[in-house]
C-alpha cells in the first residue's frame, strides 16, 4: 500500500508541475492581434492595393493618436472603423511596426505577381511613402520620450521600415503631369 501511495503522490506532483508550467505558456501563446476586428474586416474588403494601403495608414494614424493622447476628430464612419485600438504603449508601437510590415508585404505581393503596371500600384507606393515621411518625425518624438530599450527597439524597427518604403518609392518612374499624358496619347494616335 505504501508504494501505491508514493507513486500516486509523485504522479500528482508531476501533474501539478505540468499544469503549473503549461498554463502560463498557453496564456502567453494567445497573442494580441495588431488589428481590431473592425479594422481586420476593412483590410479584408479592400482588394485594391491603393485602398488597402490607405486603410493601413489610417490604422497607424489611429495608434499614434492613442499613444500621443490626441483625440481624433469624430470620424464620419466611426461605426465602420470601430473603437480606437487599446493596449500598452509597447503594444501600440508593436502594432505600428506590424502594420508597416503588412503594408510592405502587400506591396511586395503585388510586385511579385507583376501587377505593378496598373495605376493603383504607383499611387499606393506614393501614398505609403508620403505617410512614411509623416511617420518619421512622430517616431522620433516618441523615441525621445521612450524610457525603455524595448520601446526604442520597436521604434527603430518602424523607422527602418519607413526608410525602406521611402527608398523603394524613389525608384518609381516619375508621374507625368496630366497635360503631358494627354499630349503623349495624342502623339501616339497620330
Amino acid at each position: 500500500m505504501k508504494n501505491f501511495s508514493s507513486h500516486s503522490t509523485i504522479g500528482f506532483l508531476l501533474a501539478l508541475l505540468f499544469f503549473t508550467i503549461a498554463l502560463p505558456t498557453q496564456a502567453t501563446a494567445q497573442k494580441r492581434d495588431y488589428m481590431t476586428d473592425a479594422e481586420s474586416e476593412l483590410v479584408r474588403e479592400a482588394q485594391e492595393i491603393d485602398r488597402r494601403i490607405d486603410i493601413l495608414v489610417k490604422m497607424i494614424d489611429r495608434r499614434f493618436a492613442v499613444i500621443n493622447n490626441e483625440p481624433l476628430k469624430v470620424e464620419k464612419n466611426s461605426e465602420k472603423w470601430g473603437e480606437l485600438p487599446t493596449g500598452t504603449r509597447i503594444e501600440l508601437l508593436s502594432d505600428i511596426s506590424k502594420l508597416l510590415q503588412k503594408a510592405i508585404d502587400d506591396i511586395d505581393d503585388v510586385a511579385a505577381h507583376n501587377r505593378m503596371d496598373s495605376q493603383l500600384f504607383p499611387k499606393a507606393m506614393r501614398n505609403l511613402a508620403a505617410a512614411s515621411n509623416k511617420f518619421l518625425p512622430q517616431l522620433k518624438a516618441v523615441y525621445d520620450k521612450s524610457p525603455g530599450e524595448k520601446e526604442k527597439g520597436l521604434i527603430i524597427g518602424a523607422t527602418e521600415f519607413c526608410n525602406q518604403i521611402i527608398e523603394a518609392s524613389s525608384k518609381l518612374p516619375k508621374d507625368l503631369p496630366k497635360d503631358d499624358k494627354k499630349k503623349k496619347s495624342k502623339n501616339n494616335t497620330n
